[in-house]
């Protein structure tokens, strides 16, 4: 049974618990039919009970039994005032007290309450960041698990919705995947949902479809829980700076709407609680003080760093293309550097950023006998040249198409994010959450200078 329907059958009983001590007042003033009233409401609803218990603990359940046993108690009751014996209340009043007592044992003995938990992800890419909390509510037995792909839309430079996208099909095999036209969130009213993509309507280059936006979620669950998809660069909560410059990683919807949020570590939940305590006391929420947003936001780590660390090199699966490029001919690999690319850099630099990447690909050409090249764009890349830099769009697939088509270097355009980490010897690339991945695996990384000497 789940924490909801226990709830709702705590307060059926507690409800019949009230009603009887009716149907004793009801017979010691003399009204029998008020009194038979009230008992043909305690049977009605003893079955409902019944048959909702039999749909989630299975037929011929004990509780069910004892529900019976109830009903006969009420029927007893009700035929000796329907045929005009003499009832006494208080006789009567222990009587239906005993047998639902029995079924209220029964409840809280016998049934094992069932939490219900929904996992949102948008990218299949960015599912890392909610894996390790799903194994973990997956192998409770007495948890059922959902996950449930959620469509999202590039948009266009007005801010209207593009294509749509559904990455339903790109989880690994041992994630079972539940169609969210399948799921009735009004029914099941889930006890936890997950998420992972905090910005609402606030993104300018993609957008989940409104209906999993958080605002809207947080009336379908008890609890919406917030874990970033990304991991920053750890700062110092008392680096006035440093903090000024994470506001807007932290001022998102979700951060707002959620009930919990869960951030890679202690440091990084100080920030947050900085952040948000400042925001909310300037945009006149009084409510959300230092101490609420203290309650909110937990410093527990963050799942991404729990996948990689759990993934061994030894039980990677690597393409044949991609081996091809990475083997010498005595068969040992040469050093696979992880070259990534970012969304803010290529908005920041423009085609300055475009000349940048070309210049790498020529340094990594020349040393490809020795050095395997991993370029892995960040995954919304393409969508947002299209959305926010369309004069940048032929040039930028023109440099993918020309390095994918040369064949010298690898094109990771997976879900895979971490096989990319583990496989690697060093990063190179733009600053970004993969950085903090890398430290975390003691990975050699070195950030690319966008600005090319003459």
């Amino acid at each position: 049974m789940r924490k909801a329907q226990k709830k709702q059958t705590d307060e059926l009983l507690e409800l019949l618990s009230k009603i009887h001590k009716g149907v004793r007042q009801m017979i010691q003033t003399g009204k029998k039919a008020d009194a038979m009233d009230l008992l043909g409401q305690c049977q009605s609803a003893a079955i409902d009970l019944g048959e909702t218990i039999e749909q989630t603990e299975g037929e011929g359940f004990t509780t069910v039994t004892c529900l019976e046993e109830y009903c006969e108690a009420v029927y007893q009751i009700y035929e000796k005032l329907r045929q005009g014996q003499s009832v006494q209340s208080e006789k009567a009043y222990k009587y239906l007290r005993k047998a639902l007592q029995k079924v209220k044992n029964s409840v809280n003995n016998d049934i094992k309450v069932r939490t219900e938990v929904v996992f949102l992800p948008y990218k299949a890419s960015m599912w890392d960041s909610l894996e390790s909390v799903w194994k973990a509510a997956d192998e409770d037995p007495n948890c059922d698990a959902y996950v449930i792909p959620i469509p999202y839309y590039d948009r266009n430079p007005d801010g209207s919705f593009r294509e749509e996208h559904y990455e339903g099909d790109l989880y690994p095999e041992y994630v079972p995947v539940t169609g969210y036209q399948d799921y009735d969130f009004a029914e099941h009213s889930p006890d936890m949902i997950f998420i992972h993509n905090p910005y609402d309507e606030c993104n300018y280059v993609t957008s989940v479809h409104p209906f999993f936006y958080s605002k809207n979620l947080k009336q379908y669950t008890d609890k919406l829980v917030y874990i970033p998809y990304f991991i920053l660069g750890e700062v110092n909560p008392e680096d006035t700076n440093a903090v000024k410059g994470m506001e807007h990683f932290c001022t998102t919807p979700g951060v707002i709407y959620a009930d919990q949020v869960i951030v890679q570590s202690e440091n990084m939940r100080k920030v947050y609680v900085n952040v948000m305590t400042e925001f909310a006391e300037k945009s006149g929420m009084p409510e959300m003080d230092r101490k609420y947003w203290e309650r909110k936001i937990l410093g527990l780590g963050s799942p991404k760093v729990d996948k990689v660390l759990n993934t061994r090199k030894e039980d990677l699966t690597i393409p044949e293309e991609w081996l091809r490029i990475i083997e010498k001919p005595d068969g040992s690999w040469k050093k696979v550097i992880f070259y990534n690319t970012t969304v803010t850099a290529l908005l920041q630099y423009g085609e300055q950023y475009l000349e940048k990447m070309k210049d790498v690909f020529r340094v990594f050409y020349e040393n490809r006998e020795d050095v395997a090249l991993l370029w892995r764009p960040h995954p919304l890349m393409e969508a947002t040249v299209g959305s926010m830099r369309p004069e940048l769009w032929d040039a930028y697939r023109r440099i993918v198409e020309e390095y994918r088509e040369a064949g010298w270097g690898i094109y990771d355009d997976s879900v895979e994010l971490d096989r990319a980490v583990v496989m690697s010897d060093a990063y190179y690339g733009d600053g970004s959450s993969v950085v903090q991945l890398c430290l975390d695996t003691k990975k050699i990384t070195m950030i690319q200078n966008i600005v090319l000497e003459n």
